[in-house]
């Protein structure tokens, strides 16, 4: 199963150039954010992505983290059927 896989290793999932462009940008967004710069904006261009496709690939990668953020940040506990 596709999901199976992605969940596995996305990098080595039967995905498209293109999606895995996507996947590599938002990993790389979220673990060093810092890190970030034109380039890879460019190479999203190169795999097909328009601005407002990196704008909204941005937008969830962010709006993910934040989120994620303020449920640490409160305490939450983890949903009983996320494994660890």
């Amino acid at each position: 199963m596709l999901a199976d896989a992605i969940e596995s290793d996305w990098r080595a999932a039967p995905l498209s150039d293109r999606r895995k462009a996507m996947l590599l940008y938002a990993t790389k967004l979220t673990r060093s954010p810092a890190d970030m710069t034109a380039d890879d904006v460019d190479t999203l261009r190169q795999a097909g992505f328009t601005d407002r496709d990196v704008l909204d690939l941005v937008e969830v990668t962010a709006y993910y983290a934040y989120v994620n953020r303020i449920a640490d940040g409160l305490g939450v506990a983890d949903e009983p059927w996320i494994s660890d």
